[in-house]
């Protein structure tokens, strides 16, 4: 992981240390398309995942992250395969959507809760986004510009020699108030995976067997460590892997505090159609329901699939890319006559719906 910052630093830090002058076509990082109405107009950043108040025991009201994916040059030939010269049709025959060995990706995230609001975010560097989502700190409606944090950081590399099962590994760096140096050197390694570890049946709370495709470092900030997936797999905290509470479908029962995801399970169902969810679980409606944690239905999640396999047979795989097939892919399908891809519309207004009633940020509307 350290390798990997490094090996970033050159185009990457810009941002931060200078980021009036920075720009991804001087630096040579490329933004995906077709989110033009979902970027806010400062930082060029939209809404990820939120976390609900006393999602982490430092955390007292709701909180919304703001994103950034960028690919490096490498990466962004795969973007390019898959919308080609204009941009104005998908492209996935051939295997355009399999990213070439070396691929790199980068996920800036973002808090819109603060310090003091948010006391382990004291030190952290801040930026402004515009947007419409009130906070204690700043209850002003509408638009305004608004303060947020940097506070976690992915680097995602195509490395089928680390990697050989699924081809990618996936690292999270989170902010650490206490870590020296520079706001750079602050973000430190909460942990990587290259897989999900399949054959570790986990139990829903601690302790957990050892895992084999994940390592978490213990010294990462214990915030961090709150939000940690299905049996201690690598989540950040931006990440969304933990549910406050949930419905299991099969048998009714309500989990609080439910870790039910990783970086590799939310991202395995990246396919044409988005016909599974990104938990395991169906598509939500007001309420999240899941499938009961650890049986078959769920392990469908902890698969360690190679990123040219389809989460659903008779669907294209892409790789793994979930920003891609959920948030390019839709906005252009949503931009096409109505009549066409009715299924993915309706999985686009079933998760819409869902996010909606979490956040009062106009970009969902």
């Amino acid at each position: 992981m350290d390798s990997l910052k490094s090996y970033i630093a050159p185009d990457v830090l810009p941002f931060f240390t200078n980021n009036k002058e920075w720009s991804a076509a001087k630096y040579g990082w490329f933004h995906e398309p077709w989110l033009g109405l979902q970027r806010e107009a400062i930082l060029g950043t939209y809404l990820g995942n939120g976390n609900p108040a006393n999602m982490f025991k430092t955390l007292k009201e709701d909180e919304a992250g703001y994103v950034l994916v960028l690919y490096d040059s490498t990466a962004a030939y795969t973007v390019g395969q898959i919308w080609g010269k204009t941009g104005q049709k998908v492209n996935l025959m051939d295997n355009a959507a399999q990213f070439t060995e070396g691929s790199v990706i980068v996920k800036l995230a973002f808090s819109n809760i603060n310090y003091p609001e948010w006391p382990v975010m004291d030190g952290a560097q801040t930026f402004s986004v515009y947007d419409t989502i009130p906070t204690t700190a700043d209850p002003r409606h509408g638009y305004q510009m608004r303060k947020v944090s940097f506070f976690q950081m992915d680097v995602i590399v195509k490395d089928s020699k680390t990697a050989p099962k699924t081809g990618w590994v996936y690292s999270t760096f989170v902010y650490d108030k206490d870590a020296k140096g520079s706001a750079w050197d602050k973000m430190v390694p909460l942990g990587a995976m290259w897989g999900n570890d399949p054959d570790v049946n986990s139990p829903l709370t601690p302790p957990y067997p050892k895992l084999y495709e994940t390592v978490i470092n213990p010294a990462a900030p214990e915030y961090s460590k709150e939000t940690l997936g299905w049996g201690g797999r690598l989540s950040g905290p931006n990440d969304g892997a933990v549910a406050q509470q949930a419905v299991d479908i099969n048998t009714g029962k309500v989990y609080k505090n439910l870790a039910l995801s990783s970086c590799m399970s939310c991202h395995s169902p990246a396919q044409d159609t988005l016909k599974s969810f990104l938990l395991p679980g169906p598509f939500p409606s007001d309420t999240l329901f899941v499938y009961t944690p650890g049986s078959p239905q769920w392990n469908l999640w902890f698969r360690d699939d190679y990123g040219n396999v389809p989460f659903d047979s008779g669907q294209v795989a892409m790789d793994y890319d979930m920003v891609m097939a959920f948030k390019s892919v839709l906005a252009y399908e949503a931009a096409q006559p109505s009549e066409k891809n009715k299924l993915l519309r309706s999985k686009l207004e079933a998760v819409r719906k869902f996010r909606l009633h979490r956040t009062r940020s106009q970009f969902w509307h």
